[in-house]
């Protein structure tokens, strides 16, 4: 499968739209963003390119019906990996979280998807500045970088657009086949 494939999960929807936002921006490079809770693992392993988000909720948790959603998320497609070989496969990630309500779990769901994926040979790529957020902690840094995009669309909505401008020139090359 020759197109960048984008899944995400969400609560109330933000990352939904990020995703497609990004989708649109990648134009015919990327297929259409699918929510991580309505595809199957044959379908999600099908790309070797893939663009995966997600919001951080609670107490720096994946989305899920532990967190009160109705259908499943990335905490249940998760599991479904345990036995997955990822090697070969580029992943980009982008989360969503808000920096002053939960500034010691800020965008952790990144740091969280990071280590799964190259727990299993995936190499990640996308790496973001912590240079311009206000938080205390996140699973997400490793030193001065994020381990993906963050997005903080309660209090930086203004940026988002400009920062998945930048992150997207950083990361196309590497997506290319």
């Amino acid at each position: 499968m020759a197109k960048i494939g984008i899944f995400f999960g969400t609560d109330t929807g933000r990352t939904r739209l990020v995703a497609k936002q990004i989708a649109k921006k990648l134009g015919e490079a990327a297929a259409a963003p699918v929510n991580i809770g309505r595809t199957t693992l044959v379908e999600f392993l099908a790309y070797d390119r893939l663009i995966v988000g997600s919001p951080t909720l609670g107490d720096g948790m994946l989305p899920g019906e532990s967190t009160g959603l109705s259908q499943p998320s990335w905490e249940e497609f998760l599991p479904q990996l345990a036995d997955a070989d990822l090697t070969g496969k580029t992943f980009a990630i982008f989360g969503l979280g808000d920096q002053k309500k939960y500034p010691d779990e800020f965008v952790d769901a990144i740091g969280i998807l990071h280590d799964a994926f190259v727990a299993r040979g995936a190499t990640v790529i996308g790496r973001w500045p912590v240079a311009g957020y206000d938080f205390s902690a996140s699973k997400a840094v490793d030193r001065d970088e994020f381990l993906g995009l963050a997005i903080d669309q309660h209090h930086q909505a203004m940026q988002t657009e400009a920062r998945i401008d930048a992150w997207l020139a950083r990361i196309t090359p590497a997506l290319q086949p």
